[in-house]
Order: C-alpha cells, then structure tokens, then sequence
C-alpha cells in the first residue's frame, strides 16, 4: 500500500498509490490533526517553489525570501507542474478551495504580470486554472487571465465576446 502527501480521487503517476474514496476523504476532512498535517505539508511545498502562505486562514501567498532561485527552478523543470496540479485537485478535494484560488492567481500572476516564470504559462493556463471548482471564480481567473495576456487575440481559453462583457 503506497499513499501521497496530496491524495486524489483518481490514478497518478505512482501505480501502486490507489486512488482515495469519497469515505476517506469525508474522514479526513474531520480530523483535525489530519487536515492540520495537510496545511503543514502545503507550506512545506510552496516553500519548495519559493511561496509562502502569509495566512492559514485566506490563503493569501506572497513571494518567499528564496523566490528568485526557486522560480529558476520552477521554470527549467516542467515536471514541477504535473505536482502542482496534483497539488491544486487535491486542495478542492480537503475543502481548500480559497488556497487553490490564491494559487492558481499567484501563478497567473507570476507568468502573465510579472513574467517571473513564462515556462509555466501554459501549465497556469490549461490546466491549473481549471481544477477550481467554483464556476464563478474559475471565470473570473479566466478573465483576470484575459486581461493579462498579450496578445490577446490569442487568447483561446475562453470566448473573446463573453470575456469582453464579463462583469
């Protein structure tokens, strides 16, 4: 039996990890030692890619001290990517939707505003922006994300017109 530090609800890249039930997940859920453990492990790893979680609470992330050499990283090594979309499902999963949203905008935010991290653009784009689960805030990241790109006639990821109206 092989387990992860971000579980899901379906199969990855590790075959001898089985997949969690919606019963595990209720169970987990509940137990504060677990989901405390959880939020450890999530620090541990924005802190990996040179984030930190400035609250428990929110979600809200900044840069952390180590941003430059960490994002230097992030950028030459794509399979980083493959965990942080397994990161992003598996915070819907917990009930930490807030977390995944102020992810996925600090990702938007580092590869479309601030060009920190351009190889990781389209990882932001077609995927990460996705696992939130809320409808109205995935369109809004996906405006916010709209508005950032250049150019934006290239823009695919949602239609130009709706876009152009959204709010």
């Amino acid at each position: 039996f092989s387990f992860r530090l971000f579980p899901l609800r379906e199969h990855g890249m590790n075959v001898r990890a089985r997949p969690l039930t919606c019963q595990e997940i209720q169970a987990f859920r509940r137990s504060k030692e677990i989901m405390d453990r959880f939020v450890r492990a999530y620090k541990l790893m924005l802190g990996f890619y040179g984030i930190s979680l400035v609250s428990e609470e929110t979600g809200e992330l900044v840069r952390a001290e180590n941003w430059r050499e960490r994002f230097e990283n992030l950028n030459r090594y794509s399979h980083n990517n493959l965990r942080i979309t397994r990161i992003l499902k598996c915070l819907g999963e917990m009930g930490f939707e807030d977390y995944q949203v102020h992810l996925v905008k600090f990702f938007l935010t580092e590869t479309l505003v601030e060009e920190t991290i351009p190889n990781v653009k389209r990882s932001a784009l077609d995927y990460f922006l996705f696992t939130v689960r809320s409808k109205e805030t995935r369109r809004e990241l996906v405006h916010y994300a709209w508005i950032h790109f250049r150019p934006q006639s290239s823009f695919v990821w949602g239609p130009h017109d709706k876009l152009q109206r959204y709010r």
